[in-house]
């Protein structure tokens, strides 16, 4: 009885377990889903949980990663630019399902590798009529105010943008310039062309440089003569009056030269015998004979 019991449950269990694979479906966070009713798109599933669904033939579940994903250019393709220059240039996307009725629709039983070709010539194509709008100098320049490389990205992308949505049924979520590269045959000039403004630059600079040169050395030039003219003021100022007590010293020099003699030569063993020194000389070279002299005896008047 018990056997029976059991037996009756475990068939019950895999008839409820059968059931769900016939009539239920779940869609995983990571996921969206389509559900075709004889082969014609009725339902999407964007939201992750679990659903309900006929069994085949009649319905059947479509289910597609919804992450981002990313491919880049295969080929390293030549263009020409608005004035007519030849450039390589390699672009790198990223790209998600957002509409998956329409993936479906458009790519074979949702075809990712079919869905990255169509992507690829898209933004080939968009890139190339991007690129022809823009000079040469916009992709590369010495002065790198010219270059655009980030406002040319963002008109690639949404040029891409529009058509990828309604088309397709996917979301472009990003678009940048991986390499960007000359032919050979105009590498050359390229180098020479760069070479050139950057000389131009370079004498530009070195004209700046020399007219601020000679603006620096005029001022200072200027200013120098000011404080030599203030200093030889200052100078006459302060000798004047010197010189007027200095002529009242020369005349009783005059009067006395013998004093006069004396005090020079007491001044001189003054600096000579100021700090502790040693000489060997005449006694009677001045002024050291005035270390030996006798003082006369004043005259008697």
């Amino acid at each position: 009885m018990k056997q029976s019991t059991l037996s009756v449950l475990v068939g019950f269990l895999l008839v409820i377990i059968f059931g769900l694979l016939l009539f239920a479906y779940q869609v995983r966070q990571t996921e969206v889903a389509v559900v075709t009713t004889f082969g014609k798109p009725t339902n999407d599933r964007t939201a992750p949980g679990l659903y309900w669904k006929m069994p085949w033939p009649i319905q059947k579940v479509y289910k597609f990663d919804k992450r981002i994903q990313n491919f880049e250019e295969d080929k390293f393709e030549e263009t020409f630019t608005s004035d007519k220059k030849n450039l390589l240039v390699r672009v790198y996307a990223g790209w998600r399902i957002i509409e998956p009725r329409i993936f479906l629709q458009r790519f074979a039983n949702g075809s990712v590798q079919e869905a990255e070709r169509t992507l690829e010539g898209l933004i080939r194509t968009e890139k190339n009529a991007t690129v022809g709008k823009h000079p040469f100098s916009h992709f590369i320049s010495p002065n790198e105010n010219d270059v655009k490389l980030v406002e040319i990205e963002q008109e690639i992308l949404k040029s891409v943008q529009e058509r990828a949505k309604g088309n397709y049924g996917v979301e472009v979520t990003f678009l940048g310039i991986k390499k960007l590269g000359l032919p050979e045959s105009i590498t050359q000039k390229v180098f020479d062309r760069m070479k050139a403004e950057r000389d131009r630059l370079v004498q530009e600079y070195k004209g700046q440089g020399e007219s601020q040169s000679i603006i620096i050395r005029a001022t200072a030039d200027r200013e120098r003569d000011g404080i030599l003219a203030q200093g030889d003021a200052d100078a006459m100022r302060i000798r004047g009056p010197g010189d007027a007590e200095a002529a009242k010293y020369y005349s009783v020099f005059e009067k006395a030269p013998e004093l006069a003699l004396y005090l020079l030569g007491l001044n001189a063993l003054h600096e000579i015998l100021k700090e502790r020194s040693t000489l060997i000389l005449d006694q009677r070279t001045p002024p050291f004979n005035l270390l030996t002299a006798k003082p006369e005896a004043p005259a008697k008047k």
